[in-house]
């Protein structure tokens, strides 16, 4: 017989840490007792993992802060705790939706639990070091580029010859670091037996080059693992339905990963030139007089499909076109 006085199981609830640079808030999603505030650093981060020792959570969710929540998440997953990490406007748009309209840091850690407990976050993987650093490296080529596209259009409407000069000088600056990393990224792609077997599979389709594959091996991970929908969603190139009672609207696409999508635009353009299926394809819209955008987009639709397939079968470009041949044989037959 149980005794009425004793303390029911507690049952582990999802858990939300807001991040900042010196400090951790946390809440979980039950209505138990809110933790008080860890310092972010190795004492904190400690202190952390014990509570969670004497208070586990299903779930620990965290908000996407740029970079600054990179040394907590490899803290939790380290020590084999389920962590989500999220995007911030996901998480806006669900405390909108839930009438939470005030904003602390501890507010915000009571949203992100009670994100994580309603909406089942997909779960982080722990990243080999290789990846990590290759993510690191192709992220600042990336601000690079901004850089230097900010100071070439900058340039164009200086007269000054003293501003002219500081101006080339920072764009031979820039230059010389992105051909730096450039070698870098090579480098580490080429020591790793895994990244090597993705870049090779990747690079092996007309019109794919050694920047595109960079990104998808360092930013796109879920590319080979997932549906092709799911893929092109998270790519940001799925169309979805605008159509409410009477009113009927064309397909849009959105959301998605705005910096690998914009180098799979790029990639995309050059299969259009290069890849004699994408070109065919890209022909074909635009004979039926498809808008340009309209084109391109279903060209990277299909590019990312191909390479989903690829990474999951581990099949090179000509691979792929063999295995497609005889299963249309077979087929037929």
């Amino acid at each position: 017989m149980s005794n009425p006085t004793s303390t029911p199981p507690t049952v582990p609830t999802a858990l939300g840490i807001d991040v900042c640079k010196v400090r951790l808030d946390l809440a979980y999603a039950d209505d138990g007792p809110v933790p008080a505030p860890l310092g972010y650093d190795d004492a904190g981060l400690r202190a952390l993992l014990a509570m969670l020792k004497a208070r586990p959570a299903s779930l620990v969710v965290v908000e996407s802060t740029g970079g600054i929540e990179r040394r907590l998440v490899d803290c939790l997953l380290d020590a084999g705790v389920s962590v989500a990490l999220v995007e911030p406007g996901r998480v806006r748009h669900f405390a909108k939706a839930d009438a939470q309209l005030a904003k602390t840091d501890q507010i915000d850690a009571r949203v992100l639990a009670s994100f994580g407990q309603r909406m089942a976050p997909r779960l982080l993987e722990r990243r080999s070091q290789s990846r990590d650093e290759l993510d690191a490296l192709v992220t600042c080529r990336r601000q690079l580029l901004l850089v230097r596209t900010e100071q070439s259009n900058r340039r164009r409407n200086v007269t000054s010859k003293p501003a002219l000069k500081a101006i080339d000088a920072v764009l031979a600056t820039v230059e010389k670091q992105v051909a730096a990393l450039d070698k870098q990224i090579r480098k580490l792609i080429e020591s790793d037996d895994d990244l090597g077997d993705d870049d090779r599979i990747l690079r092996s389709v007309p019109g794919v080059g050694p920047g595109l594959s960079a990104v998808i091996i360092a930013s796109f991970a879920e590319l080979g693992t997932v549906p092709h929908a799911k893929a092109s969603a998270l790519l940001g190139v799925a169309p979805f339905d605008d159509s409410s009672s009477d009113r009927q609207r064309r397909k849009h696409v959105r959301g998605g990963r705005l910096d690998v999508r914009n180098v799979f635009y790029m990639a995309a353009y050059a299969c259009t030139k290069f890849n004699p299926v994408i070109r065919a394809f890209f022909e074909r819209l635009t004979a039926n007089r498809k808008p340009f955008k309209v084109a391109i987009t279903a060209c990277m639709r299909k590019l990312v499909g191909y390479l989903n397939v690829m990474l999951q079968q581990r099949l090179t470009w000509d691979q792929l076109a063999v295995a497609k041949a005889a299963a249309t044989s077979a087929t037929e037959a």
